[in-house]
């Protein structure tokens, strides 16, 4: 029989060694590394004669019911989950301290409990705290089981029984710990296996599982990776402090789109779902604002009209900023890189700052030509137009590339009341043409270059993009223009 032996894990990302050691080869993180008692391990030689059982093997082809779903009754979640809450499934749900899990489930429970059996487990506040939060949310009269408790063993046989609950609510799975483990709560090795039993118990009985988990300081789950792997479905909850907007982000799910969002408002009651988001983002917006632009993007199948917020500002420093709130870094560096050396623009010497109003995290490449506009136009001083609305992907040569479901943005355009839109210039003359309706109501500006978007803006003499001319030809216009500028202040 094998013997127990120590084993040195990392509580970043679960890589195990045979020794201490102060940063963790894996991952890279440091002081991450804390010792373990390993479980026993299976002894060698193990063969399918000796106590095994043959597996049985079905066709691929076959006809399968959808799951059941159910609906919480709050649309924006169930949109997110895939149409529904399905039974068996563990659905993770993470976010910031503070953010609003605790409330959002507890908000689930309350709406469910009059048609199944809710059970909410916490393991962070007291049955107290729980009442309180169901006091301010005008929901303490909903009949859901409430318990405050930490140990696996109970929480398990409390769900295996002959009538389980049809929904219970872990919050969060960092706070539970398994007797059989030696190790504290929260470690790899305590979460992997207080998530595998509940997740085992919750498909044998059919139950419909919430984990909430913690986040590092880098926005990702706390704990091993392989929790996400373990469960169905991966919700993030995101936003910021500063505003009322909360974006619910499916990262995995096996029973519906992965790239589906959620918008809530957080209010003195609780979260409030938002059933129009491009109405509430942009409801603060200020036309003929230079470095202002529209973008219609998608989160899954939903348009999103937002707003964003571009700003460039003379430096005196030798290296100037470069900050970007709302979306990567990396590619507005690539957009700019592509603004000056395709139209001539010239950001080296400013200050360049990004914003995606509201708190929504734009990932898609469609942005790139939005991102162009306000960028131009913050450095010219022109406005783009209050009733344009833009997308489009940027390649590296300079020229706009096509994007996916330009029907769908552009009615979301229209129904709230644009009448302009900078869009990629069809590929082919055979291409798709818009929605009748659509095309009535927006006029359509195609852009096949960046130069396109800069000859929308007034330049000044010596910041005209090139036309004739090569990119370095044209950077050496402009720079000798600078020195004869120079010089003649010098005379002066």
């Amino acid at each position: 029989m094998a013997k127990n032996t120590a084993s040195f894990v990392c509580q970043s990302c679960g890589a195990a060694t045979t020794k201490w050691a102060g940063k963790c080869e894996a991952c890279g993180a440091w002081n991450t590394i804390v010792e373990e008692a390993s479980r026993e391990n299976l002894p060698k030689g193990v063969s399918g004669g000796k106590g095994g059982r043959k597996i049985e093997f079905v066709d691929l082809k076959g006809q399968s019911a959808p799951p059941p779903r159910r609906m919480t009754g709050i649309g924006e979640l169930d949109r997110v989950a895939g149409g529904g809450l399905v039974p068996g499934s563990a659905i993770l749900v993470g976010g910031d301290p503070g953010i609003g899990k605790s409330t959002l489930l507890l908000q689930v429970t309350a709406l469910l409990a009059a048609q199944a059996r809710c059970v909410y487990i916490t393991g962070e506040e007291s049955v107290d705290q729980v009442r309180l939060r169901a006091q301010r949310l005008g929901m303490d009269t909903a009949p859901v089981q409430l318990a405050a408790a930490t140990n696996v063993r109970d929480i398990v046989a409390s769900m295996d029984v002959a009538q389980p609950s049809d929904i219970v609510v872990i919050d969060s799975i960092q706070t539970m710990y398994a007797d059989s483990v030696d190790s504290a709560p929260g470690t790899v090795t305590q979460v992997r296996t207080c998530a595998h039993e509940l997740i085992r118990v919750a498909k044998k009985r059919g139950i419909t599982l919430f984990l909430v988990g913690h986040v590092t300081k880098e926005g990702t789950l706390a704990g091993p990776r392989v929790l996400e792997h373990m469960v169905d479905t991966v919700l993030y909850f995101e936003g910021d402090r500063g505003h009322q907007f909360r974006i619910l982000r499916a990262v995995k799910n096996r029973f519906g789109p992965t790239d589906e969002i959620g918008v809530f408002e957080m209010t003195d009651m609780g979260l409030n779902e938002v059933r129009n988001p491009s109405a509430l983002f942009l409801a603060e917006r200020r036309g003929n604002v230079s470095g202002s632009c529209v973008f219609a993007g998608m989160e899954g199948t939903r348009p999103v009209l937002v707003e964003i917020q571009a700003l460039v500002a003379p430096s005196s420093l030798g290296t100037p900023r470069r900050a970007v709130v709302g979306w990567d870094m990396a590619r507005l560096n690539m957009v700019m890189a592509v603004l000056e050396a395709r139209a001539g623009l010239a950001f080296g010497g400013h200050d360049i700052y990004l914003n995606v109003a509201g708190g929504l995290r734009i990932s898609e490449p469609a942005a790139d030509l939005a991102v162009a506009a306000a960028l131009t136009s913050a450095f010219t001083g022109d406005p783009v137009p209050a009733d344009a609305v833009v997308f489009g992907e940027i390649g590296l040569s300079g020229e706009i590339r096509a994007v996916a479901q330009r029907d769908v943005r552009l009615k979301e355009a229209a129904k709230l009341g644009f009448q302009q839109a900078w869009v990629p210039r069809p590929a082919r003359k055979d291409a798709k043409k818009p929605d009748a309706k659509s095309a009535s109501e927006i006029a359509l500006r195609d852009m096949g270059h960046v130069q396109d978007v800069v000859s929308q803006f007034s330049l000044a003499s010596n910041e005209k993009p090139p036309n004739q001319t090569s990119s370095n030809q044209a950077s050496q216009t402009q720079a000798s223009s600078g020195r004869l500028k120079r010089a003649g202040g010098a005379d002066a």
